[in-house]
């Protein structure tokens, strides 16, 4: 049962335990299987097995497999471990596992501690009731959980944890990472033979990631008392507090002491699991905070952040917190990002997207990082179906969060040198032409980025010196989801650019420079097209964006549609990252899952209209009918003249309240009908335009009784003790 608003409050003040523990110096992968400690449980010829397997991404044999697993199962046992789980990340967005205990029998009935090969390689959960978007049927419950060696395993809450992928009984992929790990691999292979222009010491190519992870804390009492918040995430009702974050006074300003008793006691944690948060801050709005890692392998990176995402809320609860992970939990304040900064780097350390010491260097900066762009150009509304969902939808567009325009800003000093290149002569360039070339425009790159420090917050994807930072990301998503989509296309636009050069080179006879420039002049004209320095905000940008062919896309399950585009599908199929099937999947249980968002959301507002706000309204209106009577008697004929503004108020309420019971009714009906319609993607766009507006009007008149009715009387926690506890 949610407490009442004033016993939350009450509740909220009472004395907590400040919970810190104290931090040593060798806590960083204190609960990591990390290779230093599988040293200690194996020989060096099995160790050196182990790592060429995984740096060449060649199988696990069942003896290694054997040896690894004992290897684990000594560790977790001399930790006091007790269970052992693979741990995979389904289509549901958040992690998923099984624990199963080391006990066993041994075949005269003694108790034995069992882990073995064939346990770390494999499991097989019951697959039956997480989403597949009709790729099987609900009868065919098989799922196998299988292995990522990538990522290492670690221990949680006495339970020996094994990063997993998560596949059907026929292969077919039913998570986040398998997809993930496929693009991975493209983008090496695509990556590599590109780098052969500039050199062949690079054995392995990996995407990067560092992610900034923005939430908010709310006190967990106060949050109880509000149906919404403990169901949706957000805040279905609530007027903007007088107080916000106009003053900007919030943004990295001191984070209060109770915080920071959090965060330290979180990051402990985080480090001990080998998540290396390097960075926190207080955010924009009032309780809003931000983590932010070290970059690392995106598979990796993305496990680090969906373990993150897990025990944030284990910590805040012994803080009396509730975090807040939804892109928009309160009306009129930032929403929360989860900002996406990928770049790609090579097994020698070389960070693809950054300038190198020489023209050579720098040559191959602009190729990969033109490439991206171009990338970016022709799957620009894929990527911006990579991230849409129901929660993201209330944050695109406002309050810095980056419009459903997709744009790519890249700064004047970049601007001018592309410029620049786009006038480099076609075919055979003349002695003159490269030394120019390379001295006044290639040579210069490094100490243009050294000082460029334009932003643009109103951009989706920006350059940010040495990465790309996908800023549309929410910070409800799995990474995983847009990261697969990013490493795909710049794949196949890889693919395309080696393809183009090689033929200059073979049937122009052109030089390699010579042809490189040729190839990357050309993708500057096109280019040019996706390429925005201005406000995204701006009724301008609308229409210009429209002239360019840009997809201006209003809602999710409009966006979600360009998943299953023949482009798309092709894209994925070629570059062997999903197959039909694994799209349709993908797309149909992210239509279902917005269409019951809303539908939660719907059903949930009703009731706390119809339950809470309208008797609050009622009861509150009555008491000024019973004032009206008594002023009647003191005013006598006089009464309509001195009492007007009273009245007003009564009649006010009364057309709020007929308001609300019309358009719930309404939205009742409108949901009625909406669920009639079967196929996933048509019920969803149904949802979106029949339902989803009557949210904000039932909204409207709830938002305007708050201020109205006696605040005594007023059943849910208000903004302002929301956003500001002590």
């Amino acid at each position: 049962m949610n407490l009442t608003r004033f016993e939350a409050l009450k509740t909220s003040l009472q004395k907590r335990p400040n919970i810190l523990e104290e931090i040593g110096d060798d806590i960083f992968k204190k609960n990591v299987f990390s290779n230093d400690k599988l040293r200690h449980y194996i020989n060096q010829n099995t160790f050196k097995r182990y790592n060429e397997a995984i740096s060449k991404n060649t199988g696990i044999d069942r003896d290694l497999a054997d040896d690894i697993a004992s290897a684990m199962k000594a560790w977790a046992l001399s930790k006091n471990v007790t269970h052992y789980t693979h741990w995979f990340q389904p289509l549901t967005g958040r992690t998923a596992s099984k624990h199963d205990s080391f006990f066993d029998l041994s075949g005269d009935g003694d108790a034995i501690f069992k882990f073995d090969g064939s346990q770390l390689a494999q499991q097989e959960p019951d697959a039956s009731s997480f989403p597949n978007g009709g790729i099987r049927t609900t009868f065919e419950a098989r799922g196998y959980t299988a292995w990522d060696p990538s990522s290492p395993a670690f221990i949680f809450n006495k339970t020996l944890y094994i990063p997993t992928i998560f596949v059907s009984y026929t292969g077919e992929a039913l998570d986040y990472k398998t997809p993930l790990l496929r693009s991975v691999s493209a983008l090496d292979k695509a990556a590599k033979d590109v780098y052969t222009y500039f050199g062949k010491d690079v054995k392995r190519v990996s995407a990067t990631l560092g992610w900034e992870q923005e939430y908010f804390l709310v006190d967990r009492s106060i949050a109880s008392s509000r149906p919404d918040v403990t169901q949706t995430g957000r805040t279905l009702i609530g007027q903007t507090p007088p107080k916000g974050q106009q003053l900007d006074d919030h943004y990295f300003g001191t984070i209060s002491t109770r915080a920071t008793a959090f965060m330290q006691e979180l990051e402990n944690v985080a480090w001990s699991l080998g998540i290396p948060i390097k960075t926190r801050h207080n955010e924009v709005a009032p309780n809003q905070f931000e983590f932010a890692p070290i970059f690392e392998e995106v598979n990796i990176s993305i496990d680090h952040n969906s373990l993150l995402m897990e025990i944030m809320p284990k910590i805040a609860s012994k803080h009396s917190f509730r975090v807040l992970f939804h892109e928009k939990p309160f009306d009129n304040l930032n929403g929360s990002g989860k900002h996406n900064n990928w770049s790609m780097a090579t097994d020698t350390g070389v960070n693809l997207l950054s300038p190198g010491k020489n023209p050579m260097g720098n040559l191959r900066f602009l190729t990969f990082f033109i490439n991206t762009i171009a990338a970016l150009l022709k799957h620009e509304s894929l990527l911006l179906a990579s991230i849409a969902s129901a929660s993201n939808d209330r944050r695109l567009g406002g309050n810095e969060a980056p419009p459903f325009i997709f744009s790519v800003f890249i700064g004047s000093q970049l601007t001018n040198v592309l410029e620049k290149l786009e006038k480099v002569s076609k075919g055979k360039l003349s002695p003159e032409e490269k030394t120019d070339l390379k001295l006044r425009i290639i040579g210069k790159i490094p100490e243009i980025l050294l000082d460029n420090t334009d932003r643009n917050r109103t951009s989706p994807f920006a350059f940010t010196g040495n990465k790309f930072e996908f800023r549309a990301v929410g910070s409800t998503a799995n990474c995983a989801k847009p990261m697969t989509v990013l490493n795909t296309i710049v794949s196949e636009q890889l693919i395309l650019f080696k393809s183009q050069v090689d033929t200059l080179i073979k049937e122009k006879g052109l030089k390699k420079d010579d042809a490189i420039f040729n190839i990357l002049r050309d993708s500057i004209k096109n280019i040019k097209n996706i390429l925005f320095e201005g406000d995204g905000y701006s009724n301008d940008w609308v229409k210009e964006a429209d002239k360019r062919g840009l997809s201006n896309i209003i809602n999710c399950p409009t966006a979600l549609q360009s998943y299953v585009s023949k482009k798309s599908i092709d894209l994925f199929e070629k570059m062997n990252v999903m197959t039909e099937g694994e799209v349709r999947s993908r797309y149909n249980v992210d239509m279902e899952e917005y269409s019951k968002k809303i539908q939660i959301e719907s059903r949930l507002l009703g009731e706390l209209a119809l339950s809470q706000v309208i008797p609050a309204a009622i009861k509150y209106q009555k008491q000024l009918v019973d004032n009206l009577k008594g002023l009647k008697e003191i005013y006598g004929k006089d009464f309509d003249k001195n009492v007007v503004e009273q009245k007003n108020i009564v009649l006010t309420i009364s057309n709020h309240v007929e308001n609300i019971h019309k358009k719930v009714y309404d939205m009742v009906e409108a949901r009625k009908k909406v669920n009639k319609i079967e196929e996933e993607d048509k019920n969803a766009l149904a949802y979106a335009k029949e339902v989803f507006p009557y949210l904000d009007d039932i909204r409207y008149h709830c938002d305007k009784l708050e201020l109205i009715v006696d605040d005594s009387i007023w059943p849910l926690a208000k903004y302002r003790e929301l956003l500001f506890y002590r």
